[in-house]
């Protein structure tokens, strides 16, 4: 059984709920200590590439296409699959939060990141049963 992937803003404050704290921006948070970020782990390589991030700007209008750019980087990346895989292994044993700094809770590579993330927990458990 997998546990949760969530996602979490890093300015919210940190619950027992969020169990292991990822966060997966390329660059640390403005204004936030690491004290009050209250992260477990920093994995930045897993994030989007910074001319991904130029060109989506945050315009919601271009989430899709972002999105679809994201997970093509997420997939065909060695590093990428290698940080993800120790997500998932993590959530096989406790719940995983990411962390990330965007002001759209919406219109993020958190969300994209999450649900990419738990599709893949979702077709590696598929594969065992099998």
């Amino acid at each position: 059984m997998v546990h949760q992937i969530s996602v979490k803003r890093i300015y919210d404050p940190p619950s027992p709920e969020d169990g292991v704290r990822i966060l997966v921006d390329r660059f640390w948070p403005r204004g936030i200590s690491k004290e009050r970020a209250a992260v477990d782990a920093w994995m930045k390589d897993i994030a989007p590439s910074s001319e991904l991030c130029k060109w989506f700007g945050h315009r919601p209008e271009r989430f899709a296409e972002f999105t679809e750019r994201y997970e093509r980087e997420l997939a065909e990346d060695p590093i990428r699959n290698e940080l993800a895989d120790r997500i998932c292994g993590i959530a096989v044993e406790k719940n995983v939060t990411l962390v990330y700094a965007a002001k759209d809770a919406v219109h993020n590579q958190a969300i994209v990141l999450q649900r990419w993330l738990t599709r893949r927990s979702e077709q590696g458990e598929r594969k065992r049963q099998v």
